[in-house]
């Protein structure tokens, strides 16, 4: 940057720092001292008066420019009575475009019909013979000048301010998005953290109490079973781990317990079935083109119910998951043969559970009916929609 650019750039600085009134002060002052070195001496007091009246105003324009315009309007035709012409009639064309900049559009329309009527009366008084359309023409210009540059800033005024406004609507719906998702997120690792914290403990309890009663008579059957805990308590953490993200793709653990989904039903089964829960599982139809996320959805279906079953019913129920899978949907039942405490069968359910359950199922468009059977026992029944652009909430 040369030498003669920094000082432009230091005197616009300067300016910018200047209060807002420092323009209207300075072409007050520039107008009486006009006023003072052209005028003879016998009309300055009268010239200075009047010049004072027109441009002193001008310093409240932007605070009240109706009444500031009256005022300077009313001291041109109080000029206009006594015959005395004033450079200081510019300030009616400042105080018409501050109209026009910042009051309503018949604001601006009325002033300009005033200023236009002022431009009149001056010319036919003070015009040359013969010379009244000139300088009519000319002062209207500069009167329409002035109404057209503050109507022009005031619409770029608003312009600028609803930019601002949808900017500021805008960084708020991305602050009200970013933390629907992080409820969303919280509510995720809720659901998931229930349902793999429930499901394994209450298996490993099952499993617990099976190798206490059986330590004394069979203590092979004892050892299995605390081996199918360590790798229960294993499974849980690996998953747990997972839902929490902090289990990495290259870890040992992820090839080990990959992703929970339809495939894995079948070892669902089995631990059920080491629980004390035996399950048949039916599976109808390919599911290798089954996403992912609906495979996972699929299995905490199945292992909530399976839970539940666990949990609420008593020795020798038998319970049976049913998977049919097509283009276009998952169909998911899950029953068991054993009844339910009085307040399930009341459909009061407590904990949250079944209200996961919906919600996985809503997520894909399926909507969840669990309740006791006409025959006995306790379904569960959802059906999860592939298509149509179904994909998890």
């Amino acid at each position: 940057m040369t030498r003669t650019a920094a000082e432009r750039a230091r005197w616009a600085r300067t300016v910018a720092r200047l209060p807002p009134a420092w323009a209207e002060s300075l072409l007050a002052a520039l107008l009486l001292l006009n006023v003072v070195t052209t005028h003879e001496p016998h009309r300055l007091p009268v010239a200075v008066a009047l010049t004072a009246a027109l441009a002193l105003p001008l310093l409240w324009r932007r605070r009240a420019p109706l009444p500031v315009f009256a005022a300077v309007a009313g001291a041109a035709f109080v000029q206009w009575l006594a015959d005395v012409q004033l450079p200081a009639d510019v300030a009616l064309l400042v105080a018409l475009y501050t109209v026009a900049a910042n009051a309503g559009r018949r604001a601006a329309l009325a002033a300009a019909a005033v200023v236009e009527a002022g431009a009149l009366l001056a010319c036919l008084r003070w015009a040359a013979d013969g010379a009244f359309l000139t300088p009519f023409v000319a002062v209207s210009a500069m009167a329409v000048a002035a109404a057209v540059l503050g109507v022009n800033v005031r619409t770029t005024r608003a312009y600028l301010a609803a930019v601002e406004e949808r900017a500021s609507r805008r960084e708020r719906e991305q602050e009200q998005r970013a933390r629907l998702a992080v409820a969303e997120e919280r509510t995720r690792i809720t659901r998931e953290m229930h349902d793999i914290v429930t499901h394994n403990l209450s298996v490993m309890v099952a499993l617990t109490d099976a190798a206490v009663y059986a330590q004394h008579r069979s203590p092979d059957r004892t050892t299995a079973a605390m081996l199918q805990v360590a790798e229960t308590g294993r499974q849980a953490l690996t998953d747990m781990r997972r839902t929490l993200g902090v289990l990495r793709t290259d870890e040992p653990d992820a090839e080990r317990h990959p992703l929970p989904g339809i495939a894995q039903l079948d070892a669902l089964a089995e631990q059920m079935g080491a629980a004390g829960l035996p399950t048949r599982l039916d599976l109808d139809g390919g599911h290798a083109h089954v996403p992912a996320t609906a495979q996972l959805t699929v299995y905490r279906l199945v292992q909530e119910a399976l839970t539940n079953a666990l949990k609420h019913t008593p020795a020798g129920t038998r319970a049976r998951v049913r998977i049919r899978c097509s283009a276009e949907a998952v169909t998911v039942d899950v029953t068991d043969s054993g009844p339910r405490p009085p307040q399930r069968l009341a459909g009061k359910p407590s904990g949250h559970g079944i209200p996961g359950m919906r919600e996985r199922s809503a997520a894909y468009g399926g909507t969840l009916r669990a309740g006791p059977l006409p025959g006995g026992g306790w379904g569960v029944h959802t059906r999860l929609l592939l298509g149509g652009g179904a994909g998890p909430a």
